[in-house]
Formats: structure tokens, sequence, C-alpha cells
């Protein structure tokens, strides 16, 4: 057989394609060497390229030895049946002596293994070199093979040269990076979710439910995050926010945050005041980490979402007919810029609606506008009804997240439901004007024990309830100013007693001396309930409070 016509073929060698012979290797005579000193006859003058008579030709090579010499894998197969004409002492070396004239399919294992029969028919039927990059055989060895297509005047029909590289410690490098980011992303993502609420309050008035996606496996875990924190008196805090960076050090950033919303809600801030703190420490903890993040607290009694942010997303919000608004306003720079001082806003949440909070992986997508994304899940949550839960599910599927996704996706649903017959009957409101003097305290002891009365609380209950709105009323006459109201809430779960004057002064838990006629209020109140807070109110003034549990 001539080996020179299909050696030409081998990776690396040089040689000039030869015109009409695409698919199969020309003839190697005549190909190297300058050829100088010739007249083209049909333009004189030109210099053309002649054989140097000193140059050897590849002829006179011996294409055998140079081919059991290679480091690389090397067969010859030929015709339809793939048929082994050659191998070399490497491939000998790595799979054991071929016996020429038998079929690869036959005495061949490792093709199989690597996948060559279907390519060498590809490579027969389309005269095309074909090749398959980092196959693994049985033995753990991988190898990168490439199959070229021959020709020789003594075959009927091409052949096909097969040249196979062993790249094994390529690709053991290559997984053991593969596994060393698996191992870091899985450190980010378990960072990630322990970091968020490992289960939501589930607050009287409200129905709840979040969902965490991150992106998909090659994707660095980001720093999304949401929470539902109590704040008492039957208000509660939504939070939602993403962190700009990727992997450890965005989740790392984003549990910081986290736990310090958590800290300043108990201080019962307004929204505004909470992200102009969080402001500030984003920018100590990382400055060249940029954070996003609303804000917002509900009030039974006020059927609101006051919030604000620090460049988040909108908040959606559905009414009971479907019809879907959208949170305008109150919209600052995100965290950590610094030099901006926030604003709240509002927008109503009346029983029925569902409000849902998000994260811009829900919504953003390449070459599409942000807001397209906005109004997409707009019409989505205009058909998602159902329980919070059911929601989630239907947004995700809707926006076409899915385990693929390539960004990470936190969705927070917030219903308010509408309760009617039975439920209604657990959840009831009574509010009093005090008009100060002698006569509020002897008022507000009568108001509060008619309706818990009427609300058929058990006989020691209400004496408690009526003790503490004495002590209550009594902190407001003496420290606070008009306008004063007292306001009674029963839930499914628990009394709530609040009182309201103009004053902003918060009143504080001391310890009362034996000779002091004053000082023990909030101790008693303390004491008897079970727990109590206090807060100022939009447009000055403060709300002093208490709650007792009516079940676990």
């Amino acid at each position: 057989m001539n080996f020179t016509r299909w050696s030409a073929r081998l990776p690396g060698t040089q040689r000039r394609a030869a015109r009409g012979t695409e698919g199969s290797v020309p003839a190697a005579r005549g190909e190297y060497g300058p050829r100088q000193d010739a007249q083209d006859p049909e333009h004189a003058g030109t210099t053309v390229d002649t054989v140097d008579p000193e140059v050897p030709a590849l002829e006179d090579f011996s294409v055998r030895d140079l081919l059991g010499r290679l480091p690389g894998l090397v067969a010859l197969v030929y015709g339809p049946e793939h048929r082994i004409a050659y191998v070399n002492e490497a491939y000998a070396a790595a799979f054991g002596p071929r016996t020429p004239g038998a079929t690869v399919a036959a005495t061949c294992p490792e093709a199989e293994e690597l996948g060559l029969l279907p390519l060498l028919d590809q490579v027969l039927r389309s005269g095309k070199p074909r090749t398959v990059k980092s196959r693994r055989t049985a033995d753990g060895g991988s190898y990168t093979v490439t199959c070229l297509p021959v020709d020789s005047p003594h075959l009927d029909g091409a052949g096909v040269l097969v040249h196979a590289a062993d790249v094994t410690d390529h690709a053991e490098a290559a997984e053991r990076l593969r596994a060393s980011e698996r191992r870091h992303r899985e450190t980010a993502v378990t960072l990630q979710r322990s970091l968020l609420p490992q289960e939501l309050e589930q607050p009287d008035d409200l129905r709840i439910a979040a969902t965490y996606q991150p992106g998909v496996a090659d994707a660095a875990v980001g720093g999304d995050w949401y929470d539902v924190i109590t704040l008492g008196a039957g208000r509660t805090a939504l939070v939602i926010g993403d962190v700009m960076g990727r992997g450890v050090r965005a989740a790392a950033v984003m549990g910081q945050l986290r736990t310090a919303v958590r800290a300043y809600a108990r201080l019962d801030l307004p929204p505004h005041e909470v992200l102009q703190l969080l402001d500030g420490l984003a920018a100590e903890i990382d400055a060249s980490q940029i954070a996003t993040c609303v804000y917002a607290v509900h009030d039974p009694n006020e059927g609101k979402l006051v919030y604000a942010s620090a460049g988040h997303l909108p908040i959606l919000v559905r009414d009971a007919d479907g019809t879907v608004r959208q949170a305008d306003g109150a919209t600052g720079p995100p965290l950590g810029t610094g030099g901006w001082l926030h604003a709240s806003g509002s927008i109503a949440l009346p029983p029925g609606s569902t409000a849902v909070l998000y994260t811009d992986g829900l919504v953003e997508r390449r070459r599409e506008d942000i807001d397209e994304g906005v109004e997409a899940l707009a019409r989505a949550l205009s058909g998602a009804s159902g329980t919070p839960q059911v929601v989630c599910g239907r947004l995700l599927r809707a926006l076409g997240v899915t385990a693929e996704h390539d960004d990470d996706v936190a969705v927070l649903v917030v219903q308010h439901p509408a309760r009617d017959g039975a439920d209604a009957e657990l959840f009831h409101n009574a509010a009093l004007e005090l008009l100060g003097g002698v006569e509020a305290a002897p008022r507000a002891r009568a108001f509060a024990s008619g309706v818990l009365s009427s609300w058929r609380f058990p006989v020691e209950l209400r004496d408690l309830g009526v003790l503490a709105t004495s002590e209550l009323v009594a902190n407001s006459l003496q420290h606070g100013t008009p306008p004063m109201r007292l306001r009674l809430r029963r839930t499914d779960r628990r009394l709530i007693i609040e009182v309201t004057d103009g004053d902003d002064h918060l009143p504080r838990r001391r310890r009362a001396e034996t000779e002091d006629e004053a000082g023990r209020g909030i101790s008693i109140i303390a004491t008897i309930a079970s727990s109590w807070g206090s807060r100022r109110t939009p447009g000055g003034g403060k709300a002093v409070w208490c709650e007792f549990a009516l079940r676990d």
C-alpha cells in the first residue's frame, strides 16, 4: 500500500491542497521544495516553482517507520467493514496488537468505548475528517481522536486513518477543576440557604410563601434573600433583596445584611429609616458590593403596605378582581452608594389581594428590557390564583424559570385573605377616642370590659385585658399628649391592646424603688402580657401595645 498518499493528511504535516481532490490525500511528489528559473509558457518572465533535484521527495522517507515512532496512536482501516490494515507501536502498547484484515467491530473494543464506529461511517460517507474530544475508555484513559479519509490504488474503496492523542492528564486536571468548582458552588449554595429563613413566620392576618432557586450548576450562586419579621401588635415586616455579586462573598454579605435588617426591624422604625441605616452598614461591610432591597410593613388596621426601596424592582399587588397594580415612587439608589435620603411610600393591600416581591432573576432576560419582564410578571400575576405556594409555582412557570435557569430567583408572595363566615368571627376591631381628664381611665376600663365580654373571652383573660388597658391609658395620660386613642384587636391567635398619643418619647421598663409612687406600669404589663412594645407613629407621636396569646 502507498502510505505516502494518506500520510500527508496527518495533523501537523505541511502540504499544499491539490485542486479537485477534496476529501482525499493527493500524491506527495512535487508538493515540496521551491522551483525556480522556469518560465511560464503563457506568461514570459514569470517565475514558477520547480523541483530542486537535491531536495529528497517524501517517497524517499520510510512512512511506516515514521508512523511507528509517533507518540500518538495511529491505525489505518479500509473498506466499508472497517478492516484493520495497520496499527503503530503506540496503538498496540495502549490497546494491544491487532490482526490485519480483522474488522474493527470484532477486535477493537476501544472503538466502541470511544464511539468510533459511527464516526468511521461518517468519514467514509462524507469524505471529510471528523474529530471527537476527550473520550474515555473503560480503563480510565481519555483520548482525542481524529479520523481522516484516505485513498489508495490498492484498495477497493476508501480507508480511514485513525489518530488518537492521549489526553488523560488533561482530562483529569479538567475534572479536578470541575470538582473544585462544584464544591465551591455547593458551599456557596449551602451558605446561601442556611442564611435564608428555614421557616417563614406566618402572621395572623397574612398568608405568606417564598421560594429560592439558585442558577444552573455552572453559574455561581448569588446573594438573593427574603425575610418575614413579626413586629408585634399585628404588624409584619416583609423584606427582599439582592446583593450584586456572585459566590460565597455575595452570600456572606447577604447574611450580614439580613441579620442587620432583623435587628433594625426590632426598633420598629419606618421603612425609609431602616434603609437609611442599611445603606451606611452596606458601605462598611464591603464598599465594592452593592445591594438592592425593599422593606415593607403591613399594618392590619390600615390595610396597606408602607414600603421603601433601595434600587429594587417594584412591588406588584393583584386585587381580588385580577387587576394588578405597581408600587411607584419611594425608590432610591442601591444600598452602599451613600448620600441619599430614602423616603417611604404606600400601596393598598385590601382583603382578597396578593402582593409579590421578587428579585431580578425572575424578570431579567438577555436582549430584553427588564420593564418587559416586569410587564410579563404582571400579566402572569393577574391570572394566578390559589394559595401563596401555588402562586409561587405558577409565576415561576409563567416566566420560564426552570432548573436550567441561569440566574438566582427569589420570590415572596403575600396574601391578605378575605374572611367570611365562622373565620371572620375570630377577627374583630374596636377603638375609643380618649379625650383626657380624670374620666378617661374609667371610660377606657369600662370600654375594654364591655368589648372583651362581647368577644366572649374567659373571665381571667378579660380581667388581664382590663388591667393592661388601665396601665397603658394611665401611662399615656401621665406622659403623653392628645390626641389619644385606645384600640382593641382580636385575631384567631391573640388579643392586642394598643394606646396611641401625640408624644414621641418611647417608654422604657425600669426598676421602681419601694418609695416610688410611679414607674411600675410597664413592668406590670411586661409581667402579665405575652409581649409588649412601642414605636413612633408617622407624623409624630407614639403607640404602646401589648399582646395576650390565645393559643400556641
